[in-house]
């Protein structure tokens, strides 16, 4: 069971990843910026697409910063939680991939990205859905839903005999799920901060095929919003 669940995961994951390429815009001329960059592999990825060499990071893990430098990343140690040392208006493209549920101030994150993002500029957000059928029915029964059973730094997989990470050490504290959003949470959230939302993915369905996650989104896994910046600089 936990095998099949593996490998709904892994297509769920990739799935989310095409979504996130396809709302991505050509601009060679573009800066963008990768928060919570990692190792720098997507990171490189997505500026490919973009079509741009003006790429930058945000990482707390130092062994992650050093394979992102190694990668091609221009990247600073930033914890997310606090102001971004980055120059107002200066981005036209931000990313963030499974990173805001782990952002305890997450309204010092989303100003910090209006403020850092050029007027009409954009940013894509993804992260999971606490409206998906497998946390639904985690709720329900009374476990502790799949997206938040990683809060401890004692183990994760705690509250839900299905975790696919249960028992498993976490190896760092900002790893950790601090909230789990929906989509009108979201939508609400971002308009909240500046943003207009343009666009909306779903990718994964467990325990059915990930694909069904792109015709159902509000009960997807994984949710990906594209927004844009409005002219209004909230953030003075």
């Amino acid at each position: 069971m936990k095998k099949y669940l593996h490998r709904l995961f892994e297509k769920a994951v990739q799935l989310n990843h095409e979504n996130i390429f396809h709302l991505l815009e050509n601009n060679s001329d573009a800066k963008f910026l990768d928060l919570g960059c990692d190792d720098g592999v997507l990171t490189m990825k997505l500026a490919d697409k973009i079509g741009t060499k003006n790429v930058y990071g945000a990482e707390t893990v130092d062994a992650r910063i050093k394979l992102s430098e190694q990668n091609g990343v221009k990247i600073k140690k930033i914890n997310l939680n606090e102001k971004f040392d980055f120059p107002d208006d200066f981005f036209d493209v931000v990313h963030a991939n499974q990173v805001i549920e782990h952002i305890y101030n997450s309204d010092n994150f989303l100003s910090e990205i209006h403020r850092v993002i050029k007027p009409k500029g954009f940013a894509i957000i993804s992260t999971e859905n606490a409206s998906s059928w497998c946390n639904i029915f985690a709720s329900v029964v009374g476990w502790q839903i799949f997206s938040l059973t990683n809060f401890s730094g004692k183990k994760m997989g705690i509250g839900n005999p299905f975790s696919l990470h249960r028992d498993d050490k976490l190896e760092l504290e900002s790893w950790q799920h601090v909230r789990i959003y929906n989509i009108r949470g979201l939508k609400e959230y971002f308009e909240a901060f500046g943003f207009q939302v343009e666009n909306i993915k779903g990718a994964g369905y467990f325990p059915f095929p990930a694909i069904f996650g792109s015709f159902d989104r509000i009960h997807s896994h994984f949710i990906t919003f594209k927004i844009r910046k409005c002219e209004t600089h909230i953030y003075n």
